[in-house]
């Protein structure tokens, strides 16, 4: 299941990079020390064994966490915040960076989702700039993970080969192609967080009732 997520993870944000880089909403000066100090912890984090309930009870009370936390009303910003380029700022960054990055490799859900809520609650960024820096998150954490489970296991049976993931994978690469359009030019910022927020939480729940 985490190779599966981390490979639709890819797939989804590749594309969502590009765009986002395009209208120059990528913080690169606060994003390249955090990718660059989760990178080794997502692929430890791939590299684990877990028990499969246990990483579905993970996963389900992380979401759940992460979405009540975006769902917290505050006004919107329109600039970055001094606090981040703060020594404070930066310590506290790699900090939750490596943090996240372990728990993304271990979970396969790529990290972004957990280091957004952080980022609106701070209001450090933007709405716009947080997705942007969660797409870089999760594409350079999903990469790294991806690489600690393929090393964890002696044969993997070519798993990407299996047809039944074909249309999964050609969906999350529409899917992801819309949603990064629309949140880039049409959802206002506010609408953008709820409605993420919204559904992490339903993910969250149907996790954990399963």
């Amino acid at each position: 299941m985490p190779i599966i997520a981390l490979i639709c993870n890819v797939i989804v944000v590749s594309g969502n990079c590009l765009r986002y880089h395009q209208n120059q909403l990528i913080p690169w000066s606060f994003t390249l020390p955090v990718i660059l100090v989760s990178i080794p912890f997502a692929f430890l984090g791939g590299n684990t064994f877990l028990d499969e309930a246990l990483f579905i009870e993970i996963l389900g009370w992380a979401l759940l966490a992460s979405g009540l936390m975006m769902l917290h009303r505050h006004q919107e910003i329109i600039s970055s915040s001094v606090k981040l380029n703060s020594s404070l700022g930066k310590v506290i960054s790699i900090v939750v960076a490596a943090g996240l990055g372990f728990l993304a490799g271990l979970v396969g859900i790529g990290g972004g989702i957990f280091f957004a809520p952080i980022l609106h609650l701070t209001r450090v960024l933007p709405t716009r700039k947080i997705a942007a820096f969660a797409s870089i998150f999760i594409l350079v954490n999903s990469v790294a993970g991806l690489i600690g489970q393929f090393n964890k296991y002696d044969n993997l049976d070519i798993l990407w080969l299996d047809r039944q993931y074909t249309w999964l994978l050609i969906a999350v690469f529409i899917g992801g192609q819309m949603g990064s359009h629309l949140s880039i030019k049409r959802i206002k910022p506010i609408i953008l967080r709820r409605l993420t927020a919204v559904l992490v939480i339903y993910v969250g729940c149907r996790l954990l009732l399963i």
